[in-house]
Parts: C-alpha cells; sequence; structure tokens
C-alpha cells in the first residue's frame, strides 16, 4: 500500500529548478533512501513534503490525501514527523522536555491548557503525553538521561534524541535527514538496528543520507537524484550496478 506518493514535483526559484518533476512513492512498511551529491535537491525534497516549501508544481499526497498546500504543523499532525540534516535540538531543556515538545504537538488542551492546568481533563491529557515522551525515549535507548540537559549529550545521542522528539509525534512517515552524519562506526551500526527496529514497530521510513554502506545495509529500495532529476531506483543492488548512478554519485572509479 502507498503511503506517500510524489507525482511531477518540481519547486524552482528564481531561474533555478532545485527539484525537477520528481515522482516516487513510499509504500507502508518500508525503509526508502534518497542519496545522490550534493546540492541535488535531497533536503529540498524533504522540505517540499513537510510544508516548509511549497512545489512550482506537481502533486504530493499522504494517504491519498494532498499535502502541497498544507502548513508544516499541519503536515506533523497528519502523520509526518522528521529530524533535521544539523541537529535542532532545545539545548538548555532537558532531554525529556526536548521530546515534551514533539508530544504536544499530539495534545488538544492547546493554550487553554497551559493556562488552566488545574482541570482534571488538563492533567488527565498531560500525565498521557509524559508516558509518550517516556516511551519514545526508550526506543532510542535514552530513558535513563531523561533530566540532563540536551546540550550535554554526546553528538551521536542528540541525533537520537532527535529522533525520538519526532517519533513523540506517532508519525506514520518517518523523515530521516542523514541522521548517521558525524557518526562514529559503532553509533551507526546503533543508529541501523534502532532505525530498523523504528520500521519494525509499525513507522515508515524515508530517509537521507550520504554514507554508502549505511544506505546499502538499510534500505529496501533507493532512489537516486541529480541536480534535482531522479536518475535510478530500485533496490540496493540495482542502484548499486547503475551506470548513471556509479558515474553521478559513487564516481567513475567505482565502475
Amino acid at each position: 500500500m502507498t503511503l506517500l506518493s510524489l507525482d511531477s514535483v518540481t519547486i524552482r526559484f528564481g531561474g533555478l529548478t532545485a527539484v525537477d518533476s520528481v515522482s516516487l512513492s513510499v509504500a507502508a512498511g518500508e525503509i526508502l533512501s534518497l542519496i545522490g551529491p550534493n546540492g541535488a535537491g535531497k533536503s529540498t525534497l524533504f522540505n517540499l513534503i513537510t510544508g516548509i516549501y511549497r512545489p512550482t508544481a506537481g502533486l504530493m499526497q499522504l494517504h491519498g490525501r494532498p499535502l502541497g498546500n498544507l502548513a508544516p504543523h499541519r503536515v506533523a499532525a497528519s502523520g509526518i514527523g522528521r529530524t533535521f540534516q544539523n541537529i535542532r535540538l532545545f539545548p538548555q531543556m532537558t532531554v525529556l522536555e526536548n521530546v515534551l515538545v514533539g508530544a504536544h504537538t499530539r495534545g488538544k488542551a492547546g493554550l487553554a491548557g497551559a493556562l488552566l492546568k488545574f482541570l482534571p481533563g488538563v492533567r488527565r491529557e498531560e500525565g498521557q503525553l509524559l508516558e509518550l515522551a517516556t516511551r519514545c525515549l526508550a526506543r532510542v535507548g535514552l530513558a535513563h538521561k531523561a533530566f540532563e540537559l540536551a546540550s550535554n549529550l554526546p553528538y551521536g545521542e542528540q541525533r537520537r534524541l532527535e529522533i525520538a522528539r519526532a517519533l513523540a509525534l506517532e508519525p506514520a512517515l518517518l523523515l530521516l535527514d542523514e541522521p548517521a552524519a558525524g557518526m562514529n562506526p559503532q553509533e551507526k551500526q546503533t543508529l541501523l538496528e534502532m532505525v530498523q527496529q523504528i520500521r519494525n514497530d509499525g513507522v515508515t521510513i524515508f530517509l537521507v543520507e550520504h554514507d554508502m554502506r549505511f544506505v546499502m545495509g538499510i534500505s529496501d529500495r533507493i532512489a537516486v537524484l541529480d541536480h534535482g532529476v531522479k536518475i535510478a531506483e530500485g533496490r540496493p543492488e540495482e542502484v548499486r550496478a547503475n551506470p548513471a548512478v556509479i558515474e553521478a554519485y559513487l564516481g567513475k572509479q567505482h565502475a
């Protein structure tokens, strides 16, 4: 079953076409990776999907419903969580508080609840969100650091905290933008196993990543962008052997 579909999605910034008529789909339950050289349009495509940019042309759908005109918070509420290429935590908040920021997106009390915390319904919701945030920290192995400042976490744990915050949205689709960037081999292996478990728990994964060993080891399918154009798509072994991919991304020396 198709979860996310992109049909001829294009975005232009002045005279520059950053994403050019890209069509692809993400099936429920899979791990799809998006690769390509720097400047290929990968993060721009994520920004389109999550409402930060609006497409110049084309159609994006989640569960068969259009995404193109939704504001970022509406996209998040519709079932898409994401992390960013550069870590965007709240450094002076605790680990738990960072995840609660994501969890509150699922809450219903809103501003009135923040002002009327003494009401039984509001207290009940706060307790439910706290339980959700704690579960998300456990999923990424950070429950024991709930009350530490986010800024005090090692780099790899900060990356995992971003994933926990995104999981607090209870998304159907999780977008991971270079999650392994800057990690050492042990941290990457821990991340790989964690992402696979998140998928096994029912969350579909769409990730951008430069580490080819990581991509080949985790992906069900891979799509390749070059100068905003999709040049290949298929299983890892198919993409690895594709001459256009070898030339554009892996380098001619690998041919």
